[in-house]
């Protein structure tokens, strides 16, 4: 399991017999590769961790006021405008948008999961509808200024 014992027991979880987390890369980092298939429409996993009052980097909005900070797997689900997988945070599950393979990286759209994002970004996913940038689905575009943000953010 993928997940520690504190978390419980649960054969849906995801596994290292289903899964693997993979560095692709700098501009990359880490993400969820698949060691086994699935078909289109089938679970691929059930998520968990821990829920926070705020968001945070990598954690996905379960309610306006709840969000789940998952340390171990959905929290390296990669973005792409067009996605291979999709989030339910109402019953924590991931199902398969498409066939999934072996060597399959996992993509989510943030904005399913999200109304505003921790912070926006470019998107580079290339798929035909890539929307060119990464938004919550509640809210438009603001451009950072990346040099001021990135020396503000190496300082906290």
């Amino acid at each position: 399991m993928f997940y520690p014992t504190r978390y419980g027991q649960n054969k849906n979880f995801p596994s290292p017999e289903k899964f693997e987390i993979r560095y692709l890369g700098e501009h990359v980092g880490k993400g969820v590769v698949c060691v086994c298939s699935f078909k289109k429409g089938d679970l691929v996993a059930e998520i968990t961790g821990d829920i926070f009052r705020k968001k945070m980097l990598h954690t996905l909005q379960i309610s306006t006021t709840e969000h789940l900070l998952d340390r171990y797997f959905s929290g390296y689900f990669l973005h792409s405008c067009n996605p291979n997988v999709s989030v339910s945070m109402q019953d924590l599950v991931v199902r398969a948008l498409c066939d999934l393979h072996i060597n399959d990286i996992l993509y989510i759209d943030y904005a399913e999961t999200e109304d505003v994002l921790f912070r926006q970004f470019e998107c580079r996913c290339d798929s035909q509808n890539c929307r060119g940038w990464i938004t919550g689905r509640k809210e438009g575009i603001m451009e950072y200024d990346y040099a001021t943000f990135s020396s503000y953010s190496s300082s906290i």
